[in-house]
């Protein structure tokens, strides 16, 4: 991977960090450390979520989430976070685990 992608790569995750950190003040939200193959560290790190994030000409949410699935720890949803390039970012989780988190949602929701 060139020099470019890398830091289009830092760009792009230090960018969904910080829209996360706005929309959740009260999960410590930070870009991961990326210094070795990414089994180690999310690309942003989260309390309940493991999140890859990509950027790219053609971006491929599906291989993201299987990134993420091979490196997951145990209590946290999988997220993937994709934008290609000249389009909007695209979130997207397995439906088994979305629908986990909108139980919990709505128990939270309705007590």
């Amino acid at each position: 991977m060139g020099m470019l992608s890398r830091r289009k790569g830092k760009r792009w995750e230090q960018e969904v960090a910080q829209l996360f950190r706005e929309a959740c003040p009260g999960d410590d939200i930070r870009r991961g450390l990326q210094f070795r193959d990414g089994a180690d560290c999310p690309d942003v790190v989260s309390a309940l979520f493991w999140i890859e994030a990509k950027r790219g000409k053609r971006t491929n949410i599906k291989a993201a989430l299987k990134q993420a699935e091979e490196a997951q720890p145990k209590g946290k949803w999988l997220l993937a976070v994709t934008k290609d390039d000249h389009d909007r970012p695209v979130a997207g989780m397995y439906l088994d685990e979305f629908l986990e988190l909108l139980a919990e949602f709505w128990a939270l929701r309705t007590r």
